[in-house]
């Protein structure tokens, strides 16, 4: 099969935000190319880095962009398209070139080198206290006690680096407890309910409109050895599909719901139905221009802010629900 390597050119300060308007029109697996992030991968004092192929060292004076890939299809050109009307737009009312030039060049590439390029970039992490997350084709051999979460994203969005789904792992390893249920709303990779059953949670119920997303998670959770007696997984928007509120049933503990400001917006009518009483919400995703906007929805469905955590413009929001 052949796919088309789409690269998208901005600032770097840009490309968070992009990556988020990018990934509403379902554009997704995400390389980010930012000499600004390879500096800290260099000066990253958990690793000794002896050598750097030469490869990658071009990437300290490379201009900032994003690359993701598409099927040379009707519906990768549908994509394309849908991709083209978003940068004209945003070019459109960018009176402060916030986002650079959103240049776009497009090459063919075979299935093969799409599914492996990204991974030259992708390396151990740790997250909060207790994690440590890495892709299945790298080694840790001092753990340091954490506990390792393995993830290959794939097409999906979800590796874990992101801002958003860092924050919403630091508040799961202080809000997770032994035996909880966990909701996952947009699940993606699937890393946020791995995250919650690696910190205690007893079962992890895992929701994405995305049918790759879906089938991505459920590998994912049986590499990290949570089978279907754990984990379920549905396709779907609770939004607009009531059979499927009911499916996936009511006394959680906990949501997360890592996704965008509008999505978070129209489900929050309907997070509080899902939850225990004093069941606590993660909602992240949201830059802080819209963060007002995601309170108030969230007031206006009788959901209790507790905590807002912010990283570079992201935020993470703590709450709790049916008090």
């Amino acid at each position: 099969m052949q796919f088309r390597q789409v690269d998208v050119y901005t600032k770097s300060e840009a490309i968070q935000v992009l990556v988020m308007r990018l990934s509403e029109l379902g554009l997704n697996g995400f390389i980010i190319h930012d000499p600004a992030d390879f500096e800290e991968f260099l000066e990253n004092k958990e690793y000794n880095w002896d050598y750097v192929d030469d490869s990658l060292m071009g990437l300290k004076t490379v201009e900032p962009h994003i690359t993701c890939y598409v099927q040379d299809n009707e519906q990768g050109a549908e994509m394309l398209s849908a991709l083209g009307g978003t940068l004209d737009e945003l070019k459109e009312n960018d009176t402060d070139d916030f986002y650079g030039s959103l240049d776009v060049t497009i090459d063919c590439v075979r299935e093969e080198d799409w599914a492996n390029n990204w991974k030259q970039y992708y390396k151990p992490f740790t997250v909060g206290e207790k994690l440590i997350v890495k892709p299945s084709w790298e080694e840790v051999e001092n753990t340091d006690g954490r506990k390792i979460l393995e993830i290959d994203p794939a097409s999906s969005f979800g590796t874990g680096q992101h801002h958003t789904t860092r924050l919403v792992m630091e508040l799961l390893e202080k809000q997770i407890h032994e035996g909880d249920r966990m909701l996952d709303l947009g699940t993606g990779s699937g890393i946020l309910s791995i995250a919650g059953l690696l910190l205690g949670a007893k079962q992890a119920v895992m929701v994405d409109i995305f049918e790759n997303s879906v089938r991505t998670a459920k590998e994912n959770t049986e590499k990290n050895g949570f089978g279907s007696d754990m984990v379920s997984a549905y396709i779907g928007n609770i939004s607009d599909d009531e059979p499927l509120r009911e499916k996936i049933g009511t006394g959680f503990d906990i949501i997360t719901a890592n996704i965008v400001a509008d999505v978070i917006v129209s489900m929050s009518p309907y997070f509080s139905g899902f939850l225990k009483k004093n069941g606590k919400l993660i909602v992240s995703g949201v830059i802080t221009e819209r963060l007002d906007e995601v309170l108030s929805a969230l007031k206006e469905n009788n959901i209790k802010v507790e905590s807002i955590s912010e990283k570079e413009g992201w935020n993470a929001i703590l709450c709790t629900c049916n008090p």
